[in-house]
């Protein structure tokens, strides 16, 4: 073990033996390995599997180092660095190099040894837009890197809403007969369409010809306009491009934005080491599909194995239940989930429900709101103690901090993206285009990324997760779906039954 390493493994031991409550197992070899990233400037990435605060690992590396450290991470875990990890550390290391937020950083000046914490939003708007205050070869940590993927692709991103309509019409006068030609007649035709549950329609050939007779009326005059940037965007090849509908005020707002980000970002890994960390980025160690999304080429890999006497999930599976893809699926699912919320020992614990399904979603909540009256709430951060919340995967992602653990989490069906979803189909068109494998290399990650970060918060509290769809037993990709969920111990009916009711069966 070289300096760097042995300095930071020292510090870090005796600080942890004064903070009983970071168990994390792992904490140590995550800031050795940090710390030789930094000190060889080599790439990483590192999946550590848990919820648990392992910020002081790569921290204490950071801090340590000689030279400047970038950490990237979002707004609400730069404060926590802030106000608590990083004075904490400065204390315990006794050293002074100072910390800065993008903010607050003299981008000008000599910057040799400093910390500098940056959002994902402003990391990935200076590398993509090369707005240069970045340093190349300035060694990077990327916190939460689960959602680098879907950051960059917002940053490449481009909308034009009604208010940019109307906007065109008062900076451009002389173009007002087409600006509302265009308008009138693309509105007509996107309402005329079938309407589907997500609000969102791509727009097909009839649509971009409706919009290039403005584009041809514009470019000329105003060729860096926000509307001729977004057609030309939409012309290129890789690009999804719709239209999001509010029916209600018979209103459209057009976005385009890449299907894969992973061309506009892969020139960023060449220019500065860069250590990536997320709690479950691909279910293989290597993160194979991971790397493909981001452009990512050769560097270490890690996946810190989860506790299995600690972190060990109580898991039931029942058989009996329909296939979800069945008219028979919805009565027996409804019936499940009245029968497993009825139970007695849940009057005082928090139930989740999810559901994928955008129309099925509403329909659970309104049954059961019917049968447990006001205990039931709909994608709300307002719950009772005893409360039931009925959401989608991805608002319990987003609310899990902000909302108790679960005694029960019950996830209706595999969180597989649907292909009704408009914008589904085009990322899987995008692909069958490709001839990729479009299940294994955009389905089936997106869901299992989903139900790891899912039952993360009930490992450390012993909660109870429930996976109400029969296809992990009857589907090739069941058995991989498990063992994403792994570590986990298998809890029969008659167990179930027993906690939930308190009776033996």
């Amino acid at each position: 073990m070289t300096v760097i390493e042995a300095e930071v493994h020292s510090y870090l031991r005796s600080f942890l033996r004064n903070q009983p409550h970071l168990n994390w197992p792992h904490q140590l070899t995550m800031a050795r390995l940090v710390a030789r990233g930094l000190r060889l400037n080599r790439s990483a990435l590192m999946q550590t599997g848990t919820a648990y605060d392992y910020c002081f690992s790569y921290l204490t590396s950071a801090l340590l180092f000689g030279g400047c450290v970038i950490v990237v991470a979002p707004s609400s875990k730069q404060q926590q660095l802030l106000n608590q990890a990083i004075p904490q550390l400065h204390e315990w290391l006794d050293i002074e190099k100072p910390v800065k937020t993008f903010e607050e950083i003299n981008w000008d000046s000599q910057k040799d040894s400093v910390l500098i914490l940056m959002s994902p939003q402003q990391w990935l708007r200076d590398h993509l837009f090369n707005q240069g205050k970045l340093t190349a070869g300035t060694p990077t940590i990327i916190d939460n890197a689960d959602d680098l993927e879907q950051w960059a692709r917002e940053q490449l991103t481009v909308q034009f809403s009604p208010r940019d309509w109307n906007q065109l019409l008062h900076d451009y006068p002389q173009k007002a007969d087409i600006i509302r030609d265009v308008r009138v007649e693309l509105t007509k035709v996107l309402f005329n369409r079938p309407q589907n549950p997500y609000e969102a329609l791509l727009l097909n050939q009839p649509e971009q010809e409706i919009l290039e007779k403005l584009f041809t009326a514009l470019n000329d005059i105003a060729p860096d306009h926000r509307f001729c940037q977004l057609f030309q965007q939409a012309q290129q090849g890789n690009q999804l491009f719709w239209a999001e509908m509010d029916r209600e005020q018979g209103r459209f707002t057009l976005t385009c934005c890449p299907v894969s980000v992973a061309e506009y970002i892969a020139p960023i890994w060449e220019k500065q080491p860069v250590v990536l960390i997320g709690a479950f980025l691909d279910w293989e160690k290597q993160a194979p599909v991971y790397r493909k999304q981001l452009g990512l080429g050769e560097l270490t890999c890690l996946k810190f194995p989860p506790d299995s006497h600690t972190e060990s999930l109580a898991l039931y599976v029942p058989d009996g239940i329909p296939m979800p893809n069945t008219k028979e699926f919805q009565p027996a699912l409804l019936e499940k989930l009245s029968h497993l919320i009825s139970g007695e020992s849940l009057n005082q614990d928090l139930v989740v429900v999810l559901v994928s399904d955008v129309p099925l979603k509403k329909q659970v909540a309104t049954y059961l709101a019917g049968e447990f009256g006001s205990r039931v709430q709909f994608e709300s951060t307002d719950v009772q103690q005893n409360g039931i919340l009925v959401c989608s995967w991805q608002y319990w992602r987003a609310h899990q901090q902000q909302l108790p653990t679960p005694r029960l989490l019950i996830m209706t069906t595999i969180p597989l993206p649907s292909l009704e979803d408009p914008l589904v189909s085009g990322q899987v068109a995008y692909y069958k285009q490709k001839r990729q494998d479009w299940f294994r290399l955009y389905l089936l990650p997106t869901a299992l990324r989903e139900l790891q970060r899912a039952v993360m918060p009930l490992r450390e509290k012993q909660g109870i997760a429930v996976l109400l769809d029969r296809r992990v037993y009857h589907r090739s990709y069941g058995e991989t779906v498990l063992s994403a969920l792994e570590p986990y111990v298998r809890v029969s009916h008659r167990e179930l039954t027993s906690q939930l009711f308190g009776i033996d069966v």
